[in-house]
């Protein structure tokens, strides 16, 4: 059968929030409120008044009836006032618990989603096993209530819904929407009309918001920068304006199109579903008048997803189908699914089903299938045949994504076995793949796959030693969408949104990004576009006849990149900043009214202060050359050098001492630039000693930079200041020692017998990344370490890795600052480009350098190599990742003992990190966290195929799809 398409969403119910897994505080919380309202039911319980006999009697025994609370499960959530539970037949796992009573009145106490509370009226003899299921009804629906209502990072916007409506609750998913007046500037209410088509459609539907004003319309929503989305837009026509004419416009995701909708040919409804990574803390979503139609949007949907969790070569998911086998005709939603996505029933004649009712484990890695979608799966009713599924694609050049869940559901016997191979477009991807026994797990393909002739053929073929046929839970299919257009750069579009709120220019063209693409540039505005990559800037701004009143912005000054400012034929008064008056003398053309003044403060010298400047003048001129004087008189047999003092005195150490401690320098550990590193012996305990040489290319300011650095700053991943040294023209710091030398020794090989395993890998990597992020925001002021290198990353007895060599650090400022202007230093190879090029230091030229540390770490090859073809790392790994083969990039020395999921994400990171443009590259936070999930990917990976017991499982890769990626 032919899958093409998600289908029609609008009359499943609005998907609800995703309860955060990973939160200890809500998992406290949810502890907290389980034992204090656990306690209050049943003491309620216990104190609760027998019922009289009239309403609740006992024909036989005459005795009164306790009460007792049970958990009824409804189908299709809906709720009934006169259910009575009749008998219990068994206890079984996933049915709701049904008690032997003869029931004389029920009612409705409480719903969530299908689960009801009800009480009953019950026999006496019943009374202990009453007390049982209170506990356990309480339990499990206070549990279920709160993960219900977690709602966090979620956006809901029913568009259209008036502004002066509250925010209300979708009866089926409890899910919180809200009216999206707030993030849209046009658009005007429609509500849909009430046939037989749409009688079924959910609340958030009913009503849209239509858009016959301007071109391009957008709704601007605050998201959490470098986070994961599953992004859901719906758009419901129902014949809204009675015109029965449903329109055809473009849907864009900021600068770039997402895909042309035409709800003629789509039925009642169209539903555009992707997920994509956010860039920055600003997302718009526009819909795009392309002809004479009127544009229109019923809800958006923003749901957060596990970073690590459906991971793309290049650009994001849009999704195709989210399928689960079964014969049911029941859409899962959530709250089974805690990631909002849809799940639709899907099943071939050929196919039979099997179900569980026993518990399985989800064991995916972050993607938590519903339980509804891994207790059911199918399996070809011809064992000897193979499941096979096809799908299309739009065209030939599309590239596919498909995720495979399989859970083994069935108790098998000694002597059975299923094991299967699954290819795709006929290339074997997996010579024999065994299910787990009641775990879940899921397989991707990390590579995106073309299908020939735009249909994509994935077939499950059981091999030879196999006495069961091929099975599969679930499936869900996507194709890569790109979005290769820059937004504009941050800075500019905060800078224009202040002037935008300041004055209150409420102009229409003045939605979504300023300057691209070009045909719905902002009205005034100019902007220098060089290439998609590169983020735009906006270099003219024309605020001409705008009846614009107040002084003159001073904020204007913070747009480096404006060339020409034009505020003429406006109410404004006063002067030019000096900020701005500044900015003139580089070359900014500046047009004002002639009442502006720009002479900065325009007040004229007095003569008092004419005088106060001469004599301090000559004053100043005494000073110095008396002091010269002294100086001269003051002879001295040797010259040594005065230096402001350092602090913490008790850390000090003679230049004897220091000669002792290392015993007159006799091991040397190392060489640099600095001097020597020496080994030594403080109270019995190892240190290390830099020793500054006469010849050293640094000097007494790197080495107090690195002392007063050191001696405020402590963190478990930066190397510890025991003391140093400061006499004359001698110079020592003392250090922990570090007993396995630096990470490049272990990479080159220069410490035989030493090679380091991709965890191991990994985990100096994350340390390392601790290290830096401490330094950008853990210090006060942040400091940015300007020479981040392999041979700066110190190792332990234990490989924990320690950032080191302060020398050339620096601190910087954050707020309206975004970079410092100083002298390039650094080590060539490890140097950020733009940091090269501009003089302008950041906190992102460390993530450059790491940038390269990563590729040592990931490829064990030198930074610079002349015998490559491609001598510099960078460029060299450019070349491979053209070819897709990860094998060729990893470190030979590894010898293929990885997985190429965490490999590739590794990889890609790097890339990142190593971007020409500093504002696309991640902070260390991001850095850091990335590193984490390869890790918990290599290590899952590893436990999975230790739990499969197999050899021939699943090995340390979760690939079953290869194919070449595209060339970054």
């Amino acid at each position: 059968m032919d899958i093409s398409c998600c289908g029609d969403y609008s009359d499943a119910s609005p998907v609800a929030e995703m309860a955060t897994e990973s939160e200890w505080f809500a998992l406290r919380l949810l502890c907290v409120v389980f034992f204090f309202f656990g306690s209050v039911l049943l003491l309620c319980y216990f104190l609760y008044p027998k019922l009289p006999k009239a309403a609740a009697g006992d024909e036989e025994s005459g005795e009164p009836l306790p009460p007792a609370i049970i958990l009824g499960k409804i189908d299709g959530g809906g709720i009934t006032t006169d259910v009575c539970v009749i008998c219990l037949e068994e206890f079984r796992r996933n049915d709701a618990v049904r008690v032997l009573v003869t029931c004389r009145h029920v009612f409705h106490v409480q719903c969530i989603d299908s689960w009801c509370l009800y009480k009953l009226a019950c026999p006496s003899r019943m009374k202990t096993l009453n007390k049982l299921m209170l506990v356990a009804c309480a339990t499990f629906s206070i549990i279920h209530f709160v993960m219900s209502q977690n709602q966090q990072g979620f956006i809901s916007l029913d568009c259209g819904l008036p502004s002066n409506e509250p925010p209300y609750n979708e009866q089926f998913t409890n899910l919180t929407y809200i009216s999206d007046a707030n993030f849209i500037q046009g658009g005007k209410t429609g509500y849909i009309q009430n046939n037989s088509e749409t009688v079924s459609v959910s609340k958030p539907n009913m009503v849209l918001r239509y858009f016959p004003d301007g071109i391009r319309n957008c709704y601007s929503l605050s998201v959490t920068q470098d986070t994961k989305y599953l992004i859901r837009t719906v758009f419901v026509y129902g014949n809204y304006d009675g015109l029965n004419s449903p329109p055809r416009f473009d849907l864009y995701l900021g600068p770039n199109i997402w895909t042309s909708l035409d709800l003629k040919n789509s039925g009642l409804s169209e539903t555009e579903e992707i997920i994509h990574i956010t860039r920055s803390n600003s997302l718009d979503i526009c819909v795009v008048k392309t002809g004479t139609s009127t544009p229109l949007i019923s809800v958006i949907e923003l749901r957060p997803l596990p970073y690590h969790t459906y991971t793309t070569r290049t650009g994001s998911l849009r999704t195709l189908a989210h399928l689960y086998f079964s014969y049911s005709d029941k859409i899962i939603s959530y709250p089974k699914d805690v990631y909002d996505r849809i799940w639709e029933p899907y099943f071939q004649l050929e196919w039979t089903q099997i179900t569980t009712r026993l518990n399985v484990t989800d064991s995916s890695n972050g993607y938590a299938p519903p339980r509804d979608v891994i207790t059911t799966a199918a399996i070809p009713t011809n064992a000897s045949e193979p499941l096979t599924i096809i799908w299309s694609l739009e065209t030939s050049d599309d590239e596919t994504y498909a995720y495979l869940y399989f859970a083994e559901i069935q108790q098998l016997r000694a002597n059975e076995t299923r094991e299967f191979k699954v290819v795709a477009n006929g290339r074997v991807d997996y010579d024999s793949y065994s299910p787990v026994s009641f775990k879940a797990y899921t397989v991707s393909n990390h590579a995106s796959l073309k299908c020939e002739g735009a249909v994509c053929r994935l077939h499950l073929l059981r091999t030879p030693k196999s006495t069961l046929p091929p099975l599969m839970n679930a499936l869900e299919i996507f194709s890569a969408i790109y979005f290769p257009q820059s937004e504009t750069s941050i800075d500019d579009v905060i800078a224009i949104k202040n002037i935008q709120s300041t004055y209150n220019l409420s102009r229409t063209s003045w939605q979504g990004d300023p300057c691209v693409p070009k045909q719905f540039s902002w009205i005034g505005l100019s902007c220098n576009v060089m290439d998609t990559s590169t983020p735009p800037r906006i270099i003219t701004l024309d605020l001409s006849n705008n009846n614009l009143t107040g002084e003159v912005p001073e904020f204007l000054a913070k747009m480096a990149s404006l060339l020409v400012i034009n505020l003429s034929g406006n109410n404004l008064r006063g002067s030019v900043p000096q900020s701005l008056l500044n900015r003139k003398k580089d070359g900014l053309k500046l047009f004002v009214d002639a009442n502006i003044k720009q002479c900065g403060s325009c007040k004229p010298r007095s003569r008092v202060v004419v005088i106060v400047v001469s004599v301090s003048c000559v004053a100043i001129i005494i000073i110095v050359l008396v002091l010269i004087f002294l100086c001269r008189k003051r002879k001295r047999s040797s010259c040594k050098v005065t230096r402001p003092s350092l602090e913490m005195k008790n850390r000090r150490f003679t230049y004897s001492e220091v000669k002792e401690m290392t015993n007159n320098f006799q091991v040397v550990l190392g060489k640099g630039g600095f001097g020597v590193v020496c080994h030594g012996y403080l109270n019995n305990e190892h240190v290390a000693v830099k020793v500054l040489s006469q010849s050293s290319t640094q000097g007494y300011k790197e080495f107090k930079t690195e002392v007063e650095l050191l001696l405020r700053v402590h963190h478990v991943n930066l190397v510890s200041l025991i003391g140093y040294c400061d006499e004359g023209n001698d110079l020592a710091l003392i250090y922990e020692y570090m007993g396995n030398g630096n990470l490049k020794e272990h990479l080159s090989g220069k410490r035989r017998g030493s090679v380091l395993n991709w965890s191991n890998r990994l985990k100096i990597a994350i340390e390392s990344a601790l290290g830096i992020e401490y330094l950008h925001i853990g210090c006060k002021p942040p400091m940015v370490h300007r020479d981040v290198k392999s041979t700066n990353i110190l190792l332990g007895e234990t490989f924990e890795a320690k950032l080191a060599d302060f020398g050339l650090s620096r601190s910087f400022l954050v707020g309206s600052n975004t970079h410092v202007s100083t002298n390039v230093a650094g080590t060539i190879g490890y140097l950020d480009p733009e940091y090269y090029q501009k003089n302008w230091l950041t906190e992102k030229s460390d993530v450059y350098s790491f940038g390269i540390v990563l590729l040592e770490i990931i490829t064990g090859q030198p930074v610079i190599e002349q015998s490559r073809e491609k001598p510099y790392i960078v460029e060299w790994a450019k070349s491979m990742i053209a070819n897709g083969d990860i094998d060729s990039i990893m470190d030979l020395n590894l010898h293929r003992e990885y997985d190429k999921s965490s490999s590739w994400k590794a990889l890609e990171l790097a890339m990142s990190c190593i971007n020409p443009s500093s504002t696309e590259r991640p902070n260390m936070t991001r850095v850091a966290h990335e590193l984490n999930e390869c890790l918990e990917i290599y290590e899952n990976l590893s436990k999975r195929s230790q739990d499969a017991n197999s050899t021939n499982s699943m090995g340390h890769g979760t690939s079953f799809i290869s194919d070449t990626p595209s060339a970054r």
